[in-house]
């Protein structure tokens, strides 16, 4: 039996698309092979957000080579989208970036049997919202549910509309069928993602993230997480309307990339810093308790010291309980990449190590606060799992009370900065 190995870069999108195209090899007939071991075929599925993503599927594929230097490679994915034409001469033997996945292997045999490379790229900006569908994913308990693709924000730092088109959203029927699907294999978690959540529905009749939400609101299912969205999006009625939704999780991902309204502006992020506080408290108000997250680039081009400790401030006065931080990096076809103002490495580098370091304080406080109280863990390894606010869980179960897939109540009792420890309650 022929045997496929994957290596994916980059967000929960990512993850889905792999999950869909492996499912599209093994009912080919191949088996699911590691990726640092021997495999006939290699996908790589790429991430072009930052120069950092560019290097490691690179590096993946050189990696691929090296395990197997007969093996047949593939390149998907963003990287695959922008540059198609010319990774034909870094030895794969197929290239296909966001589009036409779901003929992956189709598309490999054909470039097999004429003996060349393919690049099979096509236009992303006109396409439609392409059916891949999973069944399964590697972990036991939590899936990823892809509902919604591309982005039409363009804002000046981010290359994605390039690469993954406009807004195309999945009707709320599949996203149903997808999700019962998932819930009879053993997920109780279902983990809502797309390129741009914020915009779904806004494609189909009368449809908003509510109704896709609600499509998961089924037996099997005991929690719904919502991925990364946009402060835009948490209106009174939403978040009103959302929190009626039992099943929703008390974490949200709100995205920031600056605390400061100016880089905000030069960003063309639609929102300011009062408008994101003021989402932050209806959340908070509707969800007591719950978790903020969030996204901040550091050193964005003309980024002043003042703007810098404006972000720092910011931070700190929403506690977010995970801060992802990320030094800016300059992607060409972006307005970003010839503004003045480009910083140095050095500064990026530093203001990321600050900004990182208010994250864990946030954090520690956070998970502080759950120290005493009782909070429902889904175990998804031993002694293991995650609270329904995204905090990691270690369980001291002296009485073996804890199996992969339960669902319990545990008393906090201590915590630090990458998560909580507790112990089951006893009936």
């Amino acid at each position: 039996m022929p045997t496929v190995a994957f290596h994916t870069l980059g967000c929960k999108v990512n993850q889905y698309d792999s999950q869909a195209m492996l499912e599209v090899f093994q009912q080919a007939g191949y088996e699911a092979a590691d990726f640092e071991g021997r495999a006939d075929v290699y996908v790589i599925n790429t991430c072009t957000v930052t120069g950092t993503g560019d290097k490691k599927s690179m590096q993946a594929e050189r990696r691929a080579m090296k395990n197997n230097p007969d093996a047949q490679v593939v390149i998907a994915g963003c990287l695959a989208q922008r540059d198609g034409e010319k990774l034909l001469s870094t030895g794969a033997r197929l290239i296909i970036g966001n589009s036409r996945r779901g003929e992956v292997v189709k598309l490999l045999h054909e470039a097999m049997e004429k003996g060349q490379a393919i690049c099979a790229v096509q236009d992303i900006l006109r396409a439609d919202y392409e059916p891949l569908f999973i069944t399964r994913q590697e972990e036991h308990t939590r899936a990823v549910l892809k509902i919604q693709e591309g982005c039409d924000r363009y804002c000046t730092y981010c290359i994605i509309p390039s690469v993954r088109g406009g807004i195309r959203s999945r009707k709320p029927e599949d996203i149903r069928a997808e999700a019962e699907g998932l819930a009879k294999a053993g997920f109780r978690e279902l983990v809502l993602t797309g390129i741009h959540l914020t915009s779904y529905g806004r494609d189909l009749e009368d449809k908003t993230l509510l109704d896709a939400v609600k499509a998961c609101d089924i037996d099997g299912v005991e929690r719904i997480r919502l991925g990364s969205l946009e402060p835009v999006i948490a209106t009174e009625d939403f978040v009103r309307e959302l929190a009626k939704i039992g099943k929703v999780c008390p974490q949200f991902h709100l995205a920031l990339q600056s605390g400061s309204d100016e880089v905000l502006r030069r960003m063309r992020r639609r929102y300011t810093t009062e408008e994101f506080a003021a989402a932050c408290e209806r959340l908070r108000r509707y969800f007591p308790g719950c978790a903020l997250t969030t996204d901040v680039i550091c050193g964005f081009p003309g980024e002043t010291e003042a703007d810098f400790a404006q972000s720092c401030e910011f931070c700190k006065k929403i506690a977010f309980s995970r801060l992802h931080v990320f030094p800016y990096s300059r992607r060409q076809g972006t307005k970003a990449a010839d503004m003045p103002g480009q910083l140095t490495k050095a500064v990026k580098e530093e203001r990321t190590r600050q900004l990182i370091a208010i994250g864990k304080q946030t954090a520690l406080a956070y998970h502080q606060s759950l120290v005493g109280t009782v909070q429902e863990v889904l175990v998804e390894e031993d002694l293991s799992g995650y609270t329904r606010s995204y905090v990691s869980c270690r369980v001291a179960d002296s009485e073996n009370m804890c199996r992969m897939g339960d669902t319990l109540q545990v008393r906090i009792i201590c915590a630090d900065e990458n998560g909580v420890t507790g112990e089951p309650v006893r009936e």
